[in-house]
């Protein structure tokens, strides 16, 4: 196959590569419970849930969540103030991800009569829903999904079969890879191949890859990969605040600034670098995703939960 000025190729046997991938995951893999049902609403929460967050701390959210929330319907007549409450409570990142659930849930209700729609371009109409999103809830709910192309698939396609670093080669080597009709197994399985073996640090003799006898990479000791961006430190970072704001105003009905500010960090000072300013920044970004009001039009500006 040729991309660009670069000619790349899968191997021949195709099918003993897949054999062997599927072979190597049905022996051994991680447990996840998501992995064990095929209801799109259970796997559409793990979903946004993993987006930047280990997967080893997603577990014991991800069955509060549902236990508190068990079906779409439930989690549509929730108060949005509860669900970005539990966002914020399981440190699980940007809290509009908690809204944009949420107003999922309302719309398989509302305009899908509380069925979820089962392929990857019907599901990307919810709300918050991208591309690799409504493909994983396809593949794992429906088995009717396209191959996945994440950054760990990225890295087992370069290191193994030498697939350049250019994104319609990467679609088009996991397009090939993958069998017809199996992208459920089939995407868990790459994916857990990255995750586990295909490592920036590869460990592909400790987790018995099974990709082995066909992988360039091993062949030569050359593990390079593309690059792989890391998640800023969350320690004092803009999502740090931005759930430690949300977390303050379930508190009280409404806060100054001022109070606010000296309640979500000990270095606030009005007029320091973390201040008015730097605070009104953050009210209003959280304003723009719909999850606070901000009032600065009177003598103090005062903050309070959307509802």
């Amino acid at each position: 196959m040729t991309t660009g000025a670069q000619e790349w190729a899968l191997p021949d046997d195709l099918e003993g590569v897949r054999e062997a991938l599927l072979a190597w995951y049905k022996d051994d893999h991680r447990e996840f419970p998501w992995r064990r049902t095929d209801d799109p609403y259970e796997i559409l929460v793990s979903e946004v849930m993993s987006q930047q967050t280990q997967l080893g701390r997603v577990v014991e959210a991800w069955e509060g969540f549902l236990e508190r929330w068990p079906t779409t319907a439930e989690l549509a007549d929730a108060d949005r103030a509860d669900v970005v409450g539990f966002w914020t409570d399981h440190s699980l990142g940007y809290n509009n991800r908690a809204k944009y659930l949420h107003e999922a849930a309302g719309q398989v209700e509302e305009e899908y009569d509380g069925e979820f729609p089962d392929t990857p371009d019907e599901l990307q109409e919810l709300m918050g829903v991208g591309p690799y999103t409504a493909n994983a809830v396809a593949s794992f709910a429906f088995n009717n999904g396209d191959a996945v192309v994440d950054t760990n698939v990225k890295r087992v396609l370069y290191r193994a079969f030498d697939v350049p670093d250019d994104d319609a080669a990467f679609e088009d080597a996991a397009s090939d890879l993958m069998p017809a009709g199996r992208s459920r197994v089939w995407n868990n399985a790459i994916m857990e191949l990255g995750g586990v073996a295909c490592e920036q640090t590869p460990k592909c003799d400790a987790a018995g890859c099974p990709w082995r006898e066909w992988c360039g990479a091993y062949a030569s000791g050359d593990f390079t990969a593309p690059d792989v961006p890391t998640q800023p430190s969350f320690e004092g970072s803009r999502r740090q605040f931005r759930g430690r704001v949300i977390g303050t105003l379930r508190e009280y009905d409404e806060l100054e600034l001022d109070t606010l500010g000296h309640r979500i960090r000990v270095d606030y000072t009005p007029d320091g670098e973390y201040g008015r300013e730097w605070l009104a920044g953050l009210l209003t970004d959280l304003e723009s995703d719909g999850l606070v009001e901000f009032d600065d039009g009177g003598a103090e500006p005062v903050a309070r939960l959307q509802r």
